[in-house]
């Protein structure tokens, strides 16, 4: 699935080509680019959630945190989210790349990716994907951007 929502972002959303394809025509375009139909239907399932998570009020009590609060990951998201993946998450906090509104947004979506072995480049790209979708984080998406396009992130051990 992911494969098809990083091309589904390249493609369409991050090149600024309008997308006026029926959902037919674009499983059909994903499809004949060699992608399984039931990863075309979760990707696209996917996508809908993002666009979602940013439509509603569910991170009310997000917003009202402070900016010295420590997330405590739930035993399902440290299986699904490593320690190098956490940590990345952190960092980009820190250099405030993320709030705790959209750090939740990605550790939401990133739980729905059903996914065991998550890279840290698979994250990275989940996390432009995120910020992309949410108003107001057009300088947030630029610096995600080059910690996409880099090898080195800047994090040190």
């Amino acid at each position: 699935m992911m494969d098809v929502l990083m091309y589904l972002f390249e493609t369409y959303i991050h090149s600024d080509i309008e997308l006026t394809v029926d959902q037919e025509k674009l499983e059909d375009e994903l499809l004949k680019a060699g992608f399984h139909q039931e990863a075309i239907y979760k990707a696209l399932d996917w996508l809908e959630d993002l666009a979602h998570l940013q439509e509603t009020d569910s991170h009310e009590h997000i917003a009202k945190s402070t900016s010295t609060a420590m997330r405590i990951y739930t035993q399902q998201e440290i299986d699904g989210i490593d320690t190098v993946c956490r940590g990345f998450l952190l960092f980009l906090e820190q250099i405030k790349v993320l709030t705790c509104e959209t750090r939740e947004m990605v550790i939401e979506q990133v739980m729905t990716l059903e996914t065991e072995d998550l890279s840290l480049d698979d994250l990275k790209w989940v996390i432009l994907m995120v910020l992309f979708n949410v108003p107001g984080q057009e300088s947030a998406y630029t610096q995600m951007e080059e910690l996409l396009y880099t090898s080195d992130t800047g994090m040190t051990h």
